[in-house]
């Protein structure tokens, strides 16, 4: 099993930034592919950059050029950094991780993952 937990959520205003973390911890050789997922209330969850098995990326075209995911290996640590926040990018943001061989663009599309994190709110304040 893969135990994932968020960390640096948070408030701030409209243009400010935030940078979520995501450490993964247990059968880490088992994630190929990871992405960021947020969910407001009462919309369905999307997926908003995610990093496929051969190393592509890709992001919702609202967040592109805002949002950079990156992923640290050596410390199974995942990373998205948020710029230029806008109030409606708020929401309940998780990490997610697939065993699966598939490029980005899959995970945007499926928002399919195996194994899922708590949450870390992001609330961004007009």
């Amino acid at each position: 099993q893969v135990q994932l937990v968020e960390s640096g959520g948070g408030s701030v205003p409209t243009g400010g930034s935030l940078r979520l973390s995501c450490a993964a911890s247990g059968a880490t050789d088992d994630i190929v592919s990871v992405g960021w997922v947020r969910q407001a209330p009462g919309k369905e969850r999307e997926a908003v950059a995610a990093i496929g098995s051969d190393g592509s990326i890709n992001y919702i075209d609202s967040v592109r050029g805002r949002f950079t995911i990156s992923r640290d290996k050596a410390k199974n640590t995942l990373y998205l950094e948020m710029n230029s926040l806008k109030p409606k990018d708020t929401a309940m943001y998780y990490c997610a991780a697939a065993r699966s061989h598939l490029k980005a663009l899959y995970y945007l599309r499926s928002v399919k993952f195996d194994y899922w994190g708590q949450g870390t709110q992001v609330t961004v304040s007009s």
